[in-house]
């Protein structure tokens, strides 16, 4: 279960964590679990031994370090590029995590086996060894997922692991009743290489584990966050998805940011000073741009991660004096908690989970939350990641907010999006007060060429258009009931 756990954090700045992700390694774990059982039973009944106990658990430790190489190597790897995204994940899964499943759900029908005198009382003693097996997987399961991850980080839980499984074989080894274990032989000379060797290769591997362990800023309970920095630039990138480029002079590097800006201050040409509510923080570019442009602003961030607030105070310059106000939890959480009957101008949401918004804030009972808490000319504005001509994703989020606002716009990046291969991202804008497209653009391109203006503002998409597309692609209606974002995020016609 460790292993199982430590899979979906170790995987996701490579593939992401969609519902993809945890389905292959469920299947692909509980694979490996089946042919080890019924492997470990074959032995068991051939060659049962503490002996052989023991080296299978010394196995188990090897197989469970060559995770770490294994992963760099097949995680980023473009061999399966040509597979459907199904098959892609599986196969970089089963690569990496099998043989360690197999051989470590050995040890059930050996310690069976082992334990097994009396067949008279088979059920009590193989009731007992599977009821600790479970409370083993239980503790374990707990504590890594809401302890060790976020002390030890995943890549020291791999050492954890194979330190326990070292001492383990050598526990059997010396604790299990096996007469003549002190006598010369050659059994217990082979024995005795195999204890030398595995700790000796464990030793060296963990000495230079810096030349192929990947390291990462600060790795929390939800991310593995990275901070690098490029010329002028700091970049935030949380899993696999780049959240924030961050310059010290509040610049806005990011395209759609841009489109934020230019919407926020079309809708607020008689309002200077927004009640504006972020959520998702990321790298605080908008949040922090909010303030300084519109001073007397109210700008309120929800971000789950703690970490990741953290990180934007300790290495990205967001001052701990800010008028931006935090609050570590859930959003859709937080809407329905919120006491004040205060009501926003804007709603940003810029919350991912992977290349998609987590399911339970893009459905139809979310989005009547958010407008709850909306001024009756406010707007909410939804940063969304999609295929354009192929994707399934967008087209169901605009279908959905159409079903509670009056109106939604979407903003691309691209005059023409039918013209650019694969995701892009866009703008989403659902209102109840009536956007004047023209007079948009005229807002927009004031003092400005053509050109500056796409690159600004992005292009707005007609509402012809817009009913066109919604037809072609099939939207599905998002609801608390059946919402399958990820899939659809991640799911493209042909395997892309």
């Amino acid at each position: 279960m460790v292993i199982e756990l430590i899979a979906a954090r170790m995987l996701a700045p490579y593939i992401g964590v969609s519902l993809y992700t945890w389905t292959s390694i469920i299947g692909v774990i509980l694979a490996g679990i089946a042919l080890g059982n019924y492997l470990g039973g074959k032995v068991a009944d051939r060659f049962a031994s503490p002996a052989v106990l023991a080296i299978v658990f010394f196995a188990g430790s090897l197989a469970t370090i060559a995770i770490l190489p294994i992963i760099k190597v097949a995680a980023p790897a473009t061999w399966f590029s040509n597979m459907s995204v199904m098959l892609n994940f599986v196969t970089k899964v089963l690569c990496i995590f099998f043989l360690p499943a197999i051989i470590l759900s050995m040890v059930s029908p050996m310690v069976i086996k082992l334990t097994l005198a009396d067949l008279g009382q088979t059920g009590g003693i193989v009731g007992t060894i599977y009821a600790c097996s479970t409370v083993g997987s239980i503790l374990g399961t707990f504590m890594t997922g809401f302890y060790f991850i976020l002390w030890l980080g995943t890549r020291m839980i791999v050492w954890l692991v194979v330190a326990i499984l070292i001492l383990m074989g050598i526990l059997v080894w010396f604790s299990w009743k096996s007469p003549g274990r002190w006598h010369l032989s050659l059994k217990n000379l082979i024995m005795w290489i195999t204890i030398i060797a595995v700790i000796t290769t464990s030793a060296i591997i963990f000495q230079f584990r810096e030349c192929w362990q990947e390291s990462y800023t600060r790795e929390s309970n939800y991310y593995a966050i990275q901070v690098e920095d490029e010329y002028n630039a700091k970049i935030l990138r949380l899993d696999r998805l780049v959240h924030g480029y961050i310059v010290p002079d509040v610049r806005i590097l990011h395209d759609y940011l841009e489109i934020f800006a230019k919407i926020v201050g079309y809708v607020t040409t008689e309002n200077g000073t927004p009640r504006v509510l972020h959520l998702g923080g990321g790298g605080y570019s908008f949040p922090r741009y909010m303030e300084v442009v519109y001073p007397g602003s109210i700008n309120e961030v929800v971000e789950i991660d703690p970490a990741v607030t953290e990180v934007a105070y300790e290495e990205l310059g967001l001052p701990r004096e800010t008028s931006i106000k935090t609050y570590n939890q859930d959003a859709r959480l937080f809407l329905i908690q919120r006491k004040t009957e205060k009501k926003y101008n804007i709603v940003i949401g810029d919350v991912f989970n992977d290349l998609s918004t987590p399911y339970h804030l893009t459905t139809l009972e979310f989005d009547k939350l958010v407008k709850a808490n909306m001024e009756e000319d406010g707007i909410y504005l939804f940063n969304i990641i999609d295929d354009y001509k192929r994707g399934r994703y967008m087209p169901s989020v605009i279908y959905t907010l159409r079903q509670v606002f009056n109106n939604v716009y979407v903003f691309s990046r691209r005059q023409d999006p039918w013209l650019f291969e694969g995701r892009g991202t866009f703008i989403v804008a659902a209102t109840d007060r009536q956007i004047d497209l023209t007079q948009y653009k005229e807002f927009v391109t004031k003092g400005a060429s053509e050109t500056a203006y796409g690159h600004l503002a992005g292009f707005p998409i007609s509402e012809a258009k817009l009913r066109e597309y919604l037809t072609e692609r099939k939207p599905l209606l998002l609801t608390d009931d059946y919402a399958p974002t990820d899939i659809l995020a991640v799911l493209l016609p042909g395997g892309g």
